[in-house]
C-alpha cells in the first residue's frame, strides 16, 4: 500500500515509516522543513511538504494514497488543548477523504485517557473527561459514523534511543532542580513500551486491524513513577526526593498533569487480535543502559 504518514519525521512516526518501508509498503511522509524532507528522502519515502494546520493539503495528500497513519502531534504542551482540537480537525479531514471507501485511517490516541487498575482496549473514554486529548477519540467515533474505516492506536509512554518525550523532560527537570522527584509514595504508574515494539503495531493495525477497534501497544502494564525517578537520580548522581502535592506542583509546573498520570493498561486484546508480541527491554532497563538519554 501507499501510506500517507503524518509525523513521519518524529520520534514515533519515523520508526513507523521505516517499519512500513521495510515491509513492502511505500510512504508519502508529511514534512514541514528541508531537514525533514532530507530525512524522509534518505529513508526511501516520498515527501508532502506541509503542516498539520493545512487541512486542504492533508486531504490532497491522503487522496493520493491507499491509507493514512496519523502520528503527527505537536509536543508544545503549553498549547495542549489547542493542539488536541486541531487533531480533531485533522481526523475529520481524513474522514472526508476516505468516507465510504475501504481505505483505512490509523490514528494515535493515548491509553492514559483512561484511568484504573486494568485499562483495556474495549473501554471507551469516559464522557466528560477533562483531558483535552478526548478530542481525538471523539473524532474517531465521528469518523466511524461518517463511514470511514478508522482504527485507533492508544500509545503508552514510548521510550527508546533519542526519545524527546516524557523521560527527557524528567531528566531535564532533575538537572535544573538538582534532584529527581516523585509525589508522595510515587506509586502512580505509567504504562510503557519500547519504540521498536510500537512501530510494528502500527503496521499490524494497518494490515490486520478492523474499523472501530482500539489497539494498545503496551509492553509493561504499569511502572511505578518512583522507580523511574530513582533510576534517573542514580544515572545523574543526584538525590531523589518524595514531594508533597504542593511541592510537586512547584517542581513539575506545567508537567504536573503528566507526572501524576496513574494508569495500568492491558494489551491482551491487541496481542491476540494482531499477533503482536513486544520483545525489547523495558523502561527501567532502557534508562539504565541508554547513553543518549543522559547526554548533556
Amino acid at each position: 500500500m501507499k501510506v500517507f504518514v503524518t509525523g513521519a519525521t518524529g520520534f514515533v512516526g519515523s520508526a513507523v515509516t521505516q517499519e512500513l518501508l521495510a515491509n513492502g509498503h511505500s510512504v508519502l511522509g508529511l514534512s514541514r522543513s528541508d531537514d525533514g524532507t532530507a530525512k524522509l528522502t534518505a529513508m526511501g519515502a516520498t515527501v508532502h511538504r506541509g503542516t498539520l494546520e493545512d487541512h486542504a493539503g492533508l486531504k490532497e495528500a491522503a487522496s493520493e494514497c491507499d491509507a493514512v497513519i496519523h502520528c503527527g502531534f505537536s509536543h508544545d504542551f503549553s498549547k495542549f488543548a489547542e493542539t488536541c482540537e486541531n487533531d480533531r480537525k485533522v481526523i475529520a479531514t481524513f474522514a472526508d477523504a476516505y468516507s465510504g471507501t475501504q481505505r483505512p485511517i490509523v490514528i494515535t490516541s493515548g491509553v492514559a485517557l483512561l484511568r484504573g487498575e486494568q485499562v483495556t482496549e474495549d473501554m471507551p473514554v469516559p464522557v466528560g473527561s477533562p483531558n483535552p486529548r478526548i478530542a481525538t477519540e471523539q473524532a474517531a467515533d465521528a469518523a466511524l459514523s461518517q463511514g470511514a474505516d478508522v482504527r485507533v492506536v492508544r500509545l503508552p509512554i514510548v521510550h527508546g534511543e533519542n526519545d524527546p518525550g516524557f523521560l527527557r523532560i524528567l531528566i531535564t527537570l532533575a538537572l535544573q532542580k538538582g534532584f529527581a522527584a516523585y509525589t508522595g509514595a510515587g506509586e502512580n504508574c505509567w504504562p510503557t513500551a519500547h519504540l521498536l515494539d510500537v512501530a510494528p503495531l502500527y503496521r499490524l493495525a494497518l494490515e490486520r486491524g478492523e474499523a472501530g477497534k482500539r489497539y494498545h501497544p503496551v509492553a509493561e502494564a504499569g511502572v511505578p513513577f518512583r522507580e523511574i525517578a530513582e533510576v534517573i537520580g542514580q544515572r545523574l548522581s543526584l538525590p531523589v526526593r518524595s514531594l508533597e502535592p504542593q511541592e510537586a506542583e512547584e517542581y513539575f509546573t506545567w508537567f504536573s498533569h503528566f507526572a501524576g498520570l496513574d494508569c495500568k493498561a492491558s494489551s491482551m486484546i491487541t496481542r491476540e487480535a494482531l499477533n503482536w508480541l513486544p520483545t525489547h527491554q523495558g523502561v527501567i532497563a532502557d534508562l539504565n543502559t541508554s547513553e543518549t538519554y543522559f547526554l548533556q
